[in-house]
C-alpha cells in the first residue's frame, strides 16, 4: 500500500468511529454571555468544519461540528460597555472583593468545568484534530493551572499581609487590578492557553472581554454557564465574530486597559497602534517563535534524534515552542538525518481517537497550501525531502517533511511554518547557530545537544542573551508553568507564568503615612475593624 493510500485510509466513514468519540449532534451555539445573561443570537453564523474528514458517496468531506454567533460591532461594544460598568473605575464588586472571596470565586467555577471535561475533550480532538490523550492532558494541564495560580496568589497575600516602616514611613504593599483586559487565546492549546492570561487577569480583579480562538471557539460553549455562575455580572464577557471586525474598534475606544494576545507579532502590533493611548495600555503577548536546535559535534546522537522528534512533532509541530529548524555539526550531519527519518516513520498517523497516534490532522483550512509552498521553495533553493513521502497531503492531513540542506535563501530559513516540517541546516562552526540567533527576528528558546560542559558553557551565555530559555539536551518547552515563560525581541511581551502571570495581570499599589501616634491608632481602627480589604492584616492559608 502507497503512502497516499495509508494517509486516505486514516480518514474512516461515520459508523467507524468509535462510538464514545462520536458527536452525537451538531453543536450549534444560539447564545454568548455578556453582563451577567446568556442573550440570544439569531443572526450570521460560522460553521465550523473539523480538520476530521468523513468518508462519503462524495469522496471525504470535513465533518461539520456545530457553528457559533458571528456577532456585530454592536455585541462588541455591549460586552465592552458590560466590563467597564463592571469595574466601575475600580470601585465595582469583584475589583473590591477581598482576595478570600475571588478565590472562592475561582474555586467553584473551577468544580464547575470540572463537571464538563468529557464534553471540552471531544470537542478539542474534533475543532483542532488533537490526539485524545493530549486533549485529556490539556484539560488537565488547565486545571491544576487554576489551582497552582491560585496557591500562588495566597502566598503573594501573605507576604503582602505586613506593614513595612522605612525611613519614618509605614506602608503597607499590595497588588490592585488594571482594568479592563482583552483575553484572546491560539488555537493550538485554546484552552489551556488561552486560560493561562485569562484566569491571572481574573482572579487579580480585573474584568474581561474574552474572544475565543478562531479555531477551538466551540470546546469554550460548555464553559459559558460556570462564568455566569461564578462570578458578578459583567466580570466575564464573551465576544464573538471576525477579530478583523470587531476587534480594532474595541482598541479605538481606549477603554481597554489590557491588550492579551497569544498569536501573531504583526497582529499585535497593529492592534496596540490603535489605542489611542499606547502608554496607558499593558500588553502581555506570546507571539512567533522560530525555536532552533544546535546539535553539536558532541552530542549524545540517539538522544539528539529522540528530542528533535519530539520538540519538532509533537501536534504536528503546531506549538509555539516547537523546535522550528535545526542546526547539526557536519560531521554528524548523515547519521543524524538517517536517525531522523527513522524516527519520523515510526511516527503513527490517523485520527485522534486511534490508540498510540502521533500525527493528526491540521485544524487551518490554508496550511497544507501553506506548507507545500515551503517545500517548494526549499527545493528550489536547493534542498531535498529527506524521508520517504514526506509532504504527502491527503486533504487535512500533511504528513512530516525532513529538508535538507537547508540555506538562508529559504523561507523555512526564518519563517515559522507551525507545522510538521523539519528545515536541517548543516553547520562547521558554532558561531554560525549563534549568528542566526542573533539575526533572527524571534527570540524565545533554543536547544543545545552536546556532552562537553566547555562547550555547553560556550554556548550558553551568548544565546541567554538572544532568547528567554536555553535547554540543555532538550526539546524547548513552556512547562512547568512555575518558571518563566516569555521571549524576547518579536517573541513576546510581558512574562507569563504562575507567578509572574498574577504580577502581569496587576500594579503593585501602596497606602503609606507618616509614623506617629495618632497615624497608627488610624490604621490599627481601620485594620482592627476590616473596614477595609486593601489595608488588613489578614491572609490565606
Amino acid at each position: 500500500m502507497s503512502l497516499q493510500e495509508t494517509l486516505t485510509n486514516i480518514f474512516v466513514s461515520e459508523t467507524q468511529i468509535p462510538e464514545a468519540f462520536r458527536l452525537t449532534a451538531e453543536l450549534h451555539q444560539g447564545e454568548y454571555l455578556c453582563n451577567g445573561q446568556m442573550k440570544p443570537w439569531n443572526g450570521e453564523r460560522h460553521t465550523v468544519l473539523s480538520p476530521i474528514c468523513i468518508q462519503t458517496a462524495n469522496g471525504l468531506e470535513r465533518k461539520v461540528i456545530g457553528s457559533y454567533p458571528l456577532c456585530t460591532q454592536n455585541e462588541a461594544n455591549e460586552a465592552l460597555d458590560a466590563a467597564v460598568v463592571a469595574y466601575n473605575n475600580g470601585r465595582g464588586e469583584w475589583p473590591t472583593m477581598s482576595v478570600a472571596e475571588r478565590i472562592a470565586c475561582v474555586e467553584r467555577f473551577t468544580h464547575e468545568i470540572i463537571e464538563k471535561k468529557d464534553e471540552v475533550v471531544k470537542l478539542l480532538m474534533w475543532e483542532i484534530g488533537k490526539s485524545h490523550g493530549d486533549s485529556v492532558k490539556e484539560f488537565d494541564r488547565t486545571i491544576e493551572y487554576i489551582y497552582a495560580t491560585i496557591d500562588a496568589l495566597k502566598d503573594i497575600d501573605r507576604q503582602s499581609s505586613r506593614f513595612e516602616i522605612e525611613q519614618g514611613i509605614i506602608a503597607q504593599v499590595r497588588r490592585s487590578p488594571l482594568g479592563v483586559v482583552l483575553c484572546m487565546g491560539p488555537f493550538n492549546y485554546p484552552l489551556n492557553e488561552t486560560f493561562t492570561t485569562l484566569i491571572p487577569a481574573l482572579i487579580m480583579g480585573n474584568t474581561i472581554l474574552f474572544k475565543p480562538p478562531k479555531h477551538g471557539t466551540l470546546l469554550h460553549y460548555p464553559l459559558l454557564e460556570a462564568f455566569k455562575k461564578c462570578f458578578p455580572k459583567g466580570v466575564v464577557n464573551t465576544i464573538y465574530g471576525r477579530g478583523n471586525t470587531i476587534v480594532p474598534a474595541l482598541m479605538e475606544s481606549g477603554k481597554i486597559n489590557v491588550l492579551t494576545l497569544i498569536g501573531s507579532s504583526k497582529v499585535a502590533n497593529q492592534l496596540k497602534k490603535l489605542h489611542p493611548k499606547v502608554n496607558r495600555l499593558r500588553a502581555i503577548l506570546g507571539l512567533d517563535a522560530k525555536n532552533a536546535a544546535i546539535i553539536t559535534a558532541k552530542a549524545d546522537l540517539k538522544l539528539a534524534v529522540q528530542e528533535t522528534v519530539l520538540g519538532a512533532l509533537s501536534f504536528n509541530g503546531q506549538r509555539c515552542t516547537a523546535l522550528k529548524i535545526v542546526f547539526v555539526h557536519r560531521s554528524l550531519v548523515d547519521e543524524f538525518l538517517k536517525g531522523l527519518t527513522g524516527a519520523v516513520e515510526a511516527l503513527k498517523p490517523g485520527m485522534p481517537w486511534d490508540a498510540g497516534v502521533a500525527l493528526t490532522p491540521l485544524p487551518e483550512p490554508q496550511k497544507p497550501a501553506y506548507l507545500k509552498e515551503c517545500i517548494t521553495d526549499a527545493l528550489a533553493h536547493g534542498a531535498k525531502v529527506i524521508n520517504p513521502g514526506g509532504g504527502e497531503t491527503v486533504e487535512s492531513f500533511v504528513y512530516p517533511a525532513i529538508l535538507y540542506p537547508v540555506n538562508k535563501h529559504m523561507k523555512l530559513y526564518t519563517e515559522e511554518q507551525f507545522g510538521p516540517l523539519i528545515p536541517v541546516v548543516p553547520f562547521d562552526d558554532l558561531e554560525e547557530p549563534i549568528n542566526y540567533l542573533i539575526e533572527s527576528t524571534h527570540g524565545q528558546q533554543v536547544s543545545i545537544f552536546s556532552q562537553d560542559k566547555d562547550e555547553v558553557a560556550t554556548l550558553i551565555d551568548p544565546l541567554i542573551n538572544q532568547v528567554s530559555r536555553v535547554n540543555i539536551n532538550c526539546q524547548c518547552q513552556r512547562g512547568p508553568d512555575v518558571f518563566p515563560f516569555t521571549g524576547r525581541k518579536d517573541s513576546a511581551e510581558g512574562t507569563l507564568s504562575v507567578v509572574d502571570a498574577l504580577r502581569a495581570f496587576s500594579i503593585r499599589s501602596l497606602v503609606a503615612t507618616k509614623l506617629n501616634d495618632s497615624n497608627k491608632h488610624l490604621f490599627n481602627e481601620i485594620v482592627d475593624t476590616h473596614s477595609s480589604n486593601f489595608l488588613s492584616t489578614k491572609y490565606l492559608f
